[in-house]
C-alpha cells in the first residue's frame, strides 16, 4: 500500500530538472499513483520556461523502473484494468510531449514499462548495469506505453519484432550495440551522465533546442517533402527569434550567450 508521499521527486538546478521514480523498495514499479504523479510532474514541467532539458531517473540502486505493479494490477477486475489504461496513457503520453529535451538515466532493471518510459525520452543513458525488455507476451499482455512503435522506430521493424515477440531481456552491451542505448557508461555512472548531457543541451537556445526536438520527432516516417516542411518550420521558429540574434551576436563578440527569457 503507498503512502500519501509522492512517488515522483522533482529537483531544479541550473536549468536542468531531475524527475525521480521513487518506489526503490517495488523497484520503482509504475502504481496507479505512480501514473498520476509523473503526469503532474510533466505538465508542470512543460509549462515552465526556465527549464532547459529533463533527466528522468529511478531511486536504488536495482532498477530504473521494472515496468507495471503487477501485484497491484492482480487486485484488479477488468473495469479496474481500463481505467487503469487511461492513467498510464497519459503518463507515457505526458513524458513524450514533454517540449525540453528528455533523457533517461538507466541503471539495472528496465522491463515493460520502465523500458517504454526510456524509449518515451530523446536520449537513452545506461550503465553496464542496465537490463531492458519488453516482456509483457510473457504474461499475456501486449506493450502498451509506446513499445511497439518506438521500438520500431529506432530499431527497424525486424529486431523491434525480435525484442516484442520473444519478451527476451537484453543487457547493457547488447542494447548499445542494437541501438536501443544511445550512451554506455560504467556502472553507477548513468546519472551523471545523463546530468553532463542535459547541462550540455541546457546551455544552447532554448528556442532552438525545442523546435530541433519537434522536428526530430514529428518528421519521422514523414516522407521526404513533408519531413522537409517539418524542418522549415522549427528552421523558422528559431531563425526569426530573439535567441538566434542572441546567439550570433555572441558569436561574433566571443562571449557566452545570455538568452533572452521567453
Amino acid at each position: 500500500m503507498e503512502t500519501d508521499e509522492s512517488t515522483i521527486d522533482v529537483s531544479h538546478s541550473d536549468g536542468v530538472a531531475v524527475v525521480e521514480l521513487r518506489r526503490p523498495a517495488a523497484l520503482n514499479a509504475l502504481s496507479t499513483r505512480l501514473a498520476v504523479d509523473l503526469t503532474a510532474a510533466m505538465h508542470q514541467l512543460s509549462a515552465d520556461k526556465t527549464v532547459r532539458a529533463v533527466v528522468v531517473a529511478g531511486a536504488g540502486d536495482r532498477a530504473f523502473c521494472v515496468g507495471a505493479d503487477l501485484k497491484e494490477r492482480h487486485a484488479m477486475n477488468d473495469n479496474g484494468f481500463r481505467r487503469q489504461r487511461s492513467t498510464f496513457r497519459a503518463a507515457f503520453g505526458a513524458v513524450l510531449s514533454l517540449p525540453q529535451p528528455c533523457i533517461a538515466a538507466v541503471h539495472g532493471f528496465a522491463l515493460g514499462g520502465g523500458c517504454e518510459l526510456a524509449l518515451s525520452c530523446d536520449i537513452v543513458v545506461a550503465d553496464e548495469t542496465a537490463i531492458l525488455g519488453l516482456p509483457e507476451v510473457t504474461i499475456g499482455l501486449v506493450p502498451g506505453g509506446g513499445g511497439t512503435q518506438l521500438s520500431a522506430r529506432r530499431l527497424g521493424p525486424g529486431r523491434a519484432a525480435d525484442l516484442v515477440l520473444t519478451g527476451r531481456r537484453v543487457a547493457a552491451e547488447e542494447a548499445h550495440d542494437i541501438g536501443l542505448v544511445d550512451r554506455l557508461v560504467p556502472a553507477g555512472s548513468a546519472r551523471t551522465a545523463a546530468l553532463e548531457i542535459a547541462e550540455q543541451i541546457a546551455a544552447n537556445s532554448p528556442v532552438a533546442t525545442r523546435a530541433a526536438k519537434r522536428a526530430l520527432r514529428d518528421g519521422w516516417g514523414l516522407g521526404d517533402a513533408a519531413a522537409m516542411d517539418i524542418e522549415d518550420t522549427a528552421w523558422r521558429t528559431a531563425a526569426f527569434s530573439a535567441d538566434r540574434r542572441e546567439g550570433i551576436a555572441a558569436f561574433i563578440e566571443k562571449r557566452p550567450p545570455s538568452w533572452p527569457t521567453t
